[in-house]
């Protein structure tokens, strides 16, 4: 079966031009078949700043309101997708920018209200993974914003860790895939103040054990999550890993 690399990039690398540049020619240089999926919360909530539209977190997830899903589709819909796809180009690589509405890729559902009204939100309901190899298979390299729709003609703000998972155990039917996440930290680590404490294998039965230890927490919980779902449903492959350290066997390999 082919391989499939299923990768997201988030946090401090999109706004470092360098970081951004090294890390997009480790991503060009994959000889393998690759999605790129990308973040852009930083630089969305730094617009909203200057618009002097407020920015509101719960549990460090953004609540959208109509406000706000004008603003992060401008930049990750915008900015962020057409800057890394132009840069991707001039590498070589044939990338194609979208968002779930494009092609009917990814369909969502707004979440419901509970506890939070978390506005224009969208929990992932489908993904087209007939579509998305279509593309794959035809030399394309597909670029994929956090944004998704619910068939209404709505756009929801759809958090980028969980549209890499979704994606990736979209298409094991079809690849041998692995998903790869790709942030400014070195991979897990066990004391989040050093680089080196980089925990370089971590199964599901760890995971709860640092859960309940409080060694691992806050934004980690949901990636760690979205992983081991991952895993569970076919995934061959799960790392987090630096940015830069792509194409290496660098960072936190996952196992169940």
């Amino acid at each position: 079966m082919e391989k499939l690399f299923v990768v997201k990039v988030g946090g401090a690398v999109l706004e470092d031009e360098n970081t951004l540049n090294d890390f997009l020619q480790r991503f060009a240089d994959l000889n393998e078949n690759k999605i790129l999926i990308h973040g852009g919360g930083r630089s969305a909530t730094q617009l909203s700043t200057r618009l002097g539209i407020e920015t509101k977190m719960v549990d460090g997830r953004r609540i959208t309101d109509e406000d706000t899903i004008t603003i992060v589709t401008m930049v990750y819909g915008g900015l962020i997708n057409k800057k890394t796809v132009a840069i991707l180009q001039s590498k070589g690589c044939n990338a194609l920018g979208l968002t779930g509405a494009d092609m009917n890729l990814v369909t969502a559902i707004k979440r419901p209200v509970k506890d939070i009204d978390y506005g224009f939100v969208g929990d992932v309901v489908k993904v087209d993974n007939t579509a998305i190899s279509l593309l794959v298979r035809s030399g394309f390299v597909p670029v994929i914003a956090p944004l998704t729709h619910d068939k209404k003609g709505q756009l929801l703000n759809t958090n980028a860790d969980t549209m890499a998972s979704s994606i990736a155990t979209a298409m094991v039917n079809q690849f041998d895939v692995s998903l790869v996440y790709c942030f400014e930290k070195a991979g897990v680590l066990s004391d989040p103040e050093n680089e080196l404490s980089v925990i370089s294998e971590l199964n599901k039965n760890d995971y709860q054990q640092y859960l309940a230890s409080g060694t691992i927490h806050s934004g980690m919980i949901p990636k760690l999550d979205n992983s081991f779902n991952a895993l569970g449903l076919g995934v061959k492959n799960v790392i987090i890993t630096n940015a830069n350290s792509l194409n290496t066997k660098n960072g936190t390999h996952l196992s169940l």
